[in-house]
């Protein structure tokens, strides 16, 4: 009974807000323009531009959401409280800086920087389940990556709706982007908090003072050419050890930034 119960409760917890189904409801909208658009066409690219950048803005929302529940289920009760747990992308930090930002990266420079931050009561978890919960963002952009590319190998073609399994390849391709970056051990990441809990206080007490520049350090990373380069050759082969060819991410890509 008390299972049953929990079950219930867990699924009670989370209730999508009206403006994230609204996202997803953009998310379709630019893929039906996508699908039905010749590839050549402005409209092929309007729809490519709004599937992609409306899809990643979800993906966010996904992540930061399995941050939250993975919480809300160790116990973390003010996740529910501060709405992490409807999916609403305004209640993950700061709405320019957490979505507006990484649409803007993604627009000059087709990578996707990790977006939107929960506050969560770590201090009462174990470290066990810190780690799990840092885990759990990153595990979401990996899984809707797997998904999307097993989606595109299975049934892409570039003889038919080209455009839209050129806009569904490059938005898998954000998420494998968005998962090897969210797994840099960079104090502020996910991948520095799986880490964290095995450095000595002093360590962690030196490395806080870094966090909220976190940021700043992933964009350095990428802005050295040669560690850019080892960074995104891992991302390629990574994204086609699917099947799907890169190119497609890449035209997937180019339809995105039309303005080029």
């Amino acid at each position: 009974m008390s299972s049953t119960f929990g079950a219930r409760r867990a699924t009670g917890a989370v209730r999508p807000s009206p403006i994230f189904l609204l996202l997803v409801a953009l998310t379709a909208a630019g893929g039906v323009v996508a699908w039905n658009a010749d590839l050549t066409s402005n409209l092929a690219k309007l729809g490519v531009f709004v599937f992609v950048v409306f899809g990643w803005i979800v993906s966010v929302c996904l992540h930061e959401f399995g941050h939250a529940y993975t919480a809300w289920r160790a116990g973390d009760r003010e996740v529910e409280m501060r709405g992490y747990l409807t999916l609403n992308p305004l209640r993950y930090s700061h709405p320019l800086l957490s979505i507006g930002l990484p649409i803007l990266f993604i627009a000059l420079g087709g990578f996707a920087l990790p977006g939107g931050a929960v506050y969560l009561q770590s201090g009462s978890f174990s470290d066990r389940t810190k780690r799990m919960i840092s885990a759990a963002g990153p595990a979401s952009n990996a899984a809707l990556a797997v998904v999307l590319l097993v989606i595109v190998r299975l049934f892409g073609s570039t003889h038919s709706h080209a455009a839209f399994w050129f806009g569904l390849s490059f938005l898998a391709f954000l998420q494998v982007t968005a998962t090897l970056l969210n797994l840099l051990p960079v104090p502020g990441t996910d991948g520095y908090g799986i880490l964290e809990p095995s450095l000595s206080y002093q360590t962690r007490r030196s490395l806080d003072q870094i966090k909220p520049y976190g940021l700043l350090l992933l964009l350095a990373i990428l802005w050295i050419p040669q560690l850019n380069s080892v960074f995104f050759g891992i991302v390629d082969h990574l994204f086609e050890l699917s099947g799907v060819p890169s190119l497609w991410a890449a035209y997937g890509d180019y339809l995105v930034r039309f303005w080029r």
